[in-house]
């Protein structure tokens, strides 16, 4: 592909990376450009967050419902999942599905709270006050 037919459709990445590629420059050599996406790329990538804010506003239903703990709302909305979560917080997988019961989780430590307010980046009382 020639550098000046380096697609530059706008896509949910643009303002944060770019992608490199290899292209051929006037005088027929390999050279890079940066692309900031093409349309099939956006589309897959807007697929992809179409499929996040689902997941998001299930778990938003779950606890609303009472059905589940803010904890699985939170993990959903920063994007993580039980192993990533483990890490930030040093808790075993098994306990952390515990504390997604809402009855566990009212029962839960002030300084366990804690630990999963710093993962998730909020206050300890926006993770308690949550009710979806």
């Amino acid at each position: 592909m020639k550098k000046e037919e380096l697609p530059q459709d706008d896509s949910a990445l643009k303002v944060m990376t770019r992608e490199l590629c290899y292209v051929k420059d006037e005088d027929g050599k390999y050279t890079t450009g940066l692309s900031t996406g093409w349309e099939v790329k956006r589309e897959a990538l807007d697929n992809a967050w179409e499929d996040i804010n689902e997941r998001v506003e299930d778990a938003r239903k779950a606890v609303a419902a009472g059905e589940k703990s803010p904890i699985h709302y939170f993990m959903e909305l920063k994007l993580m999942d039980l192993p990533v979560l483990k890490g930030y917080t040093g808790f075993w997988a098994w306990s952390i599905k515990r504390h997604m019961k809402p009855t566990v989780f009212k029962s839960l430590s002030e300084k366990k709270l804690s630990i999963y307010a710093k993962a998730f980046e909020i206050t300890v009382e926006e993770l308690k006050n949550f009710r979806g």
